[in-house]
């Protein structure tokens, strides 16, 4: 494999090979998942689906990227940011925290670490797609709340680091650590009910 990383090349069957792929890595995972059947779910040949993405990680990067984008609109689309903080925390903490802790967002994030000496552009490029923009969205939200006079917050974009972190808590290690094989939704209320209260806790009106 080359050092470089090669380019993506977008053209009019560009959304036709990411839906298909998409549908594949979401049922099979990364590994499970073969070029023949992302052909067959895309309805291209394999020479169409390898003329846009030469390297089955980068077509998985592609889908995580904009899988990712997904979630943090849907999050704000369905999200009343003028509602309660502890509504809103509620509500952007278990969508945060069912996302990284299902399936796919594991396998993102360990192909993330796994490739980020050799192609660190590929976390970048996730970075901005997820974390980066979940951090401006909370730190937005955090900002207005602030101007109604519903939280007391300086530094916004370190509140929003800490909550997100906060979410992350007991759940997340040890499901990337092998501890447990998965979360229930059970698991994530506690985590998320309990870091809205400690966040309320410091940063509360």
């Amino acid at each position: 494999m080359n050092d470089a990383t090669p380019i993506v090349r977008r053209g009019r069957k560009f959304d036709q090979v990411l839906d298909g792929a998409r549908d594949v890595f979401m049922a099979d995972g990364f590994e499970g998942a073969s070029v023949d059947d992302i052909a067959r779910a895309a309805g291209v040949s394999k020479a169409t689906l390898y003329s846009y993405f030469p390297d089955k990680r980068l077509l998985f990067m592609e889908v995580a990227n904009s899988e990712c984008a997904r979630q943090s609109q849907d999050a704000i689309d369905n999200i009343d940011m003028n509602a309660a903080p502890q509504e809103v925390l509620c509500q952007a903490g278990k969508h945060f925290l069912r996302f990284i802790t299902s399936k796919f967002g594991q396998q993102v994030f360990r192909i993330c670490v796994a490739e980020s000496d050799r192609f660190p552009e590929i976390g970048r490029a996730f970075y901005k797609s997820g974390p980066e923009r979940m951090r401006a969205e909370m730190g937005e939200y955090f900002e207005a709340a602030v101007s109604r006079g519903d939280l007391k917050i300086d530094d916004y974009t370190l509140a929003a680091d800490q909550f997100g972190e906060l979410c992350k808590a007991d759940i997340w290690p040890r499901l990337m650590f092998g501890v447990i094989d998965s979360v229930t939704d059970e698991d994530i209320d506690r985590v998320v009910d309990s870091a809205v209260k400690t966040f309320l806790a410091r940063y509360g009106a």
